[in-house]
């Protein structure tokens, strides 16, 4: 019995790698056993890999869970903007690299936020290496977009520099706050996770990195219609659980999934966009309860 606990607890304790990957350093956490299921999760803005630090916990005796920073998030590596272009294709190209140096030839997915436009890229690359997806506001659809939107829509026809100076706000500690604590519990939310993303953000270089994302990201709602057809042709498992008071993505973008995966399901829990702050157990449970159905 001493010895099962042991190993349990071992599981459970996460480990901080770095390894090389299409030019770049990453830097990601890892815990479980590598024999057990794998499950790649992928992060949003501002944050990093630190947004799972208490998801992972939960999961570690059941699956081997494996979270990177993206390229100009959190630890991994910043190569300059002349020296690496900040598109969502090259995050994802950089992360396919990441999980062939880790010989992940078959894994599931959580997607938030940012993570949701790499995955789905990896997905369309690869549809055979994925096993489930699991997406916690992880928008693929125009339905998702919530009204925010409508002014980055109209930046994206004319990014003039004038309009690109004002995404400067997405950098302010209370718009990070906000966006951690807009419809969550009173209470509910530590400041950890939006304290250490404003650090991140102030890095030098990062904000001009970060605004490139911005205006690429209308390469991800372009690409949404060849996300929706992945769907339909594969019909992956997938669990949608949705901080149902997100203003970014919206309730109707987890609804959307139905159009193209039936049996897809979904889930609402009271929060907001960053929905593990203060859910994180519920989440997990429910991706358990998802999970023994799909992976063995």
């Amino acid at each position: 019995m001493l010895m099962t606990t042991i190993v349990r607890a071992e599981e459970r304790q996460v480990r901080y790698k770095t390894v090389d990957a299409n030019g770049v350093r990453v830097f990601y956490r890892e815990a479980g056993n590598p024999d057990k299921p794998a499950i790649l999760l992928l992060h949003g803005f501002p944050s990093a890999s630190h947004m799972f630090r208490e998801l992972m916990p939960e999961l570690a005796d059941e699956y081997h869970l494996i979270a990177p920073d993206f390229p100009s998030f959190g630890q991994t590596e910043a190569p300059s903007r002349d020296k690496f272009a900040y598109t969502f294709d090259n995050l994802a190209k950089t992360v396919d690299a990441f999980t062939e140096k880790l010989g992940l030839k078959r894994y599931a997915m959580y997607l938030f936020d940012y993570g949701a436009p790499v995955g789905f890229r990896l997905a369309m690359w690869h549809p055979e290496r994925i096993t489930a997806i699991v997406s916690q506001n992880g928008n693929a659809y125009e339905e998702g977009l919530g009204k925010k939107w409508e002014a980055r829509k109209e930046y994206w026809k004319k990014p003039t520099p004038e309009l690109r100076k004002q995404y400067a706000s997405a950098y302010a500690l209370d718009t990070i706050i906000g966006q951690y604590t807009f419809g969550t519990p009173e209470n509910s939310v530590g400041p950890d996770g939006y304290t250490l993303d404003y650090a991140y953000v102030q890095m030098p270089e990062r904000a001009e990195m970060q605004n490139d994302l911005i205006l690429d990201y209308r390469s991800n709602v372009a690409l949404y219609p060849e996300f929706q057809k992945y769907m339909r042709d594969h019909q992956p498992p997938l669990l949608a659980v949705w901080g149902k008071n997100d203003p970014s993505f919206i309730p109707a973008g987890a609804e959307a999934f139905k159009k193209d995966l039936p049996d897809a399901e979904i889930r609402f829990v009271n929060s907001g966009h960053f929905a593990l702050e203060s859910h994180h157990r519920e989440i997990a449970a429910l991706m358990k309860a998802f999970l023994k159905k799909y992976l063995k």
